[in-house]
């Protein structure tokens, strides 16, 4: 039975499979061995960000309250929040990316795309649909089979096609897709129809979408893509002769306009193109290859020449003119490789359960010994190989360590700190009443309640109800009643922030309000302040301030609650 969880694979909070390197210690916190190698890894980064560095001496100061805070966080258990360990396990996955990697064979993936790009293939198939039910896909995989033999022995692939297959676009025509490129189809299906030689019927290829059987056509040079224009005059399937004639006659009319006029092309499209999405940009469609478009559109746009406008062309929709605006060749390797990682990265690409297949291959090869003694699942196979990842990759360690321990001091600063301050409104108060000669001004404030009134009865009543008003849910409720006739704002500023208080309190020059629909403005219980009356006044600063007060209280409780040791001929190494 294979085991899906290894008791044994703690990264670093316990031992490891693998031995690590030997490595000085630096310090001891709390009974946890420091490295010399962590310390320095961590040192330097710091060196390198700061525009004033450190000395190594106020550096180690800082780094052991850091690990002080680590030390208080894992006392408190923080690092068994199932959130934590749902992050640690996502970045230590992240993490280990780049070296699970197997860029020989991402690089034999993308060549073979290449390789597909370069030509443009005749594709057949006959399609049976998958279902939500499993009989009934299990019954199309079964008809698939069945079709294939029949196919084997000699039967027409244009009749079973036209009978069985769910592609109307293809079957109509004997299965024929016409010409198609790479990259726009699933990967199973592309490499057989690019294999498979001229006539020759494939395996029972499966897709996201059903069943297919393909047979191999012509194979011929890759074009690239066009950019082009049209102006179409549709015909609907059921059109009469004479509807037909009428737009036959009509694009004849449209050619020989734009054929002495070339300029006219786009104002016609808009005017008279069928084709309204595309009418609205001058006829204008996106980039196109082979296979992309229905024939024979797709052909007369490949066929003329840039800046070239065809003569009327008949598709199963319509008529159409054509003008090429631009071509491009095949893209490049090095074009097509960004492109196709992306897509064999996506999980709905069947290359990607080709890559973790082949990673498992690999993790299997080289972790042999283990599953020697205990068979595991391909998770489980992943967790040995972040262990030893952790024991070998200096960086993999130090990065996964620092982003841990980073993330366990964010959580335990917010308990202590950061989210304490901001909600401890009675520690505020009684820091600020502590402290009020830390906290004074320059200049004067007005404190009160700036009123905007749509006329003077509005501000009238809103005067009125302020008076009944209590605390800050009265206000909010008053701010509601009188929504989109007044606008209430308490205040506190100084001379020179704001026109109309300078007018009600300094004599300054009359203003309007700063909305037009508002007429009016006074302010409601105003008092001018030589200093901070209550803890509001100056709450972002007292609360900053309190923070640091609950910081410094917070270290020295940990410098007397853990033991620290520094081992000072080690620390003089440190270059």
């Amino acid at each position: 039975m294979k085991t899906k969880h290894i008791a044994a694979l703690a990264l670093i909070a316990g031992s490891t499979l693998f031995a690590l390197a030997k490595d000085e210690i630096i310090m001891t916190v709390n009974g946890v061995d420091v490295p010399r190698s962590e310390f320095e890894y961590l040192y330097h980064k710091n060196q390198q960000q700061q525009v004033d560095p450190q000395s190594l001496d106020e550096y180690a100061e800082m780094f052991k309250i850091y690990k002080l805070k680590v030390a208080d966080a894992l006392n408190q258990k923080l690092d068994t929040m199932s959130a934590f360990k749902k992050e640690m396990d996502q970045y230590k996955a992240d993490l280990a990316t780049p070296y699970l990697t197997d860029s020989i064979y991402l690089n034999s993936l993308v060549k073979e795309a290449y390789d597909l790009s370069r030509e443009e293939v005749e594709a057949f198939h006959i399609m049976l649909a998958k279902s939500p039910s499993d009989e009934e896909t299990l019954a199309a995989k079964a008809q698939a089979d069945s079709i294939r033999q029949v196919l084997l022995n000699g039967g027409d692939f244009s009749e079973l096609a036209a009978k069985y297959s769910v592609d109307r676009a293809s079957s109509n025509q004997g299965g024929r897709m016409g010409y198609i490129i790479s990259g726009r189809f699933p990967y199973a299906f592309e490499k057989a129809a690019f294999t498979l030689a001229p006539g020759e019927i494939s395996e029972i290829v499966e897709s996201p979408q059903g069943y297919h059987i393909l047979k191999g056509g012509k194979h011929r040079p890759a074009r690239g893509t066009v950019l082009v224009e049209h102006i179409m005059k549709m015909i609907p399937p059921t059109a009469t002769a004479e509807q037909q004639a009428a737009a036959k006659a009509s694009i004849d009319s449209i050619y020989n306009v734009v054929v002495a006029n070339p300029e006219k092309f786009e104002d016609l499209a808009r005017e008279l193109s069928d084709d309204k999405g595309s009418g609205r940009q001058g006829g204008k469609l996106n980039w196109f290859g082979a296979g992309m478009m229905v024939e024979p559109f797709d052909s007369a746009s490949f066929a003329i020449a840039v800046n070239e406008i065809s003569t009327p062309v008949r598709s199963q929709y319509g008529w159409h003119i054509i003008r090429k605006l631009d071509a491009k060749g095949p893209a490049s390797l090095q074009e097509m490789k960004p492109m196709v990682l992306k897509r064999i990265a996506n999980p709905q690409d069947e290359r990607y359960d080709l890559v973790e297949k082949n990673l498992i291959k690999n993790l299997r090869k080289k972790h042999k010994k283990i599953l020697q003694k205990q068979d595991l699942d391909d998770e489980a196979l992943k967790e040995v190989e972040y262990e030893w990842l952790y024991a070998n990759e200096p960086d993999y360690r130090n990065l996964l360590k620092e982003y841990r321990e980073g993330s366990l001091l964010y959580e335990a600063s917010l308990r202590e700190v950061w989210d304490k301050a901001a909600k401890d409104n009675d520690g505020l108060t009684n820091y600020f009443n502590a402290h009020r000669n830390d906290y004074k001004w320059t200049k004067p404030h007005v404190k009160g309640i700036l009123v905007q009134a749509a006329n003077d009865s509005i501000a009238g009543l809103v005067r009125a109800a302020l008076r009944e008003a209590s605390d800050d849910n009265s206000i909010k409720a008053i701010r509601k009643q009188f929504v989109g006739k007044a606008s209430i704002d308490r205040i506190l500023m100084e001379q020179g922030q704001n026109a109309m208080v300078d007018n009600v309190m300094f004599g300054g020059e009359p203003v309007k309000p700063n909305n037009k629909k508002y007429t009016v403005y006074f302010i409601y219980d105003p008092k001018l302040l030589d200093a901070p009356e209550t803890m509001t006044d100056v709450k972002s600063l007292v609360t900053s301030d309190y923070q640091n007060q609950l910081e410094h209280d917070w270290v020295e409780t940990l410098k007397s609650r853990y033991p620290v040791k520094v081992y000072d001929k080690v620390l003089k190494k440190v270059k």
